[in-house]
């Protein structure tokens, strides 16, 4: 018999970073007892995002931030979207550039990670904010 489970929590960030947030799903996944399935995280923001990302290396975030700044600068005078400061528009495309939603597989009531992946919140913004994030696993 399938089983469909949902979960809300928030994340508070401190800025443009990224946060490990793979222990917070991991224990959604562990709480469920779902042995076999699939695991959908969904961000409800559009200037911040999620990602697989090398958990070893701290060096890793902060070389992909570096990589982002130059890519999609903050303030790039081509943006007409600037009510919310300079880094609002560049925090739009960086998200469409990643992604909101991420789905992993889930076996023995786990995720199914790589041994250097985790799940990443992705904070585009140079502010603190309060970010919402649903899990919803079936199985």
């Amino acid at each position: 018999m399938s089983k469909i489970l949902q979960h809300t929590f928030d994340v508070e960030t401190t800025g443009r970073t990224l946060i490990n947030i793979t222990d917070s799903v991991s224990l959604i996944v562990s709480d469920s007892e779902i042995e076999v399935g699939l695991c959908n995280i969904f961000l409800h923001h559009t200037s911040a995002s999620l990602t697989l990302c090398e958990n070893s290396d701290p060096d890793v975030c902060g070389d992909l931030e570096r990589f982002f700044s130059r890519l999609v600068p903050d303030g790039d005078p081509i943006y007409r979207h600037t009510e919310e400061g300079p880094d609002d528009m560049s925090a739009h495309v960086r998200s469409v550039l990643t992604t909101n939603s991420l789905t992993v597989p889930v076996a023995d009531a786990g995720l199914l990670l790589g041994r250097w992946q985790g799940i990443y919140l992705w904070e585009h913004r140079k502010s603190p904010y309060k970010r919402r994030v649903t899990v919803t696993l079936q199985g």
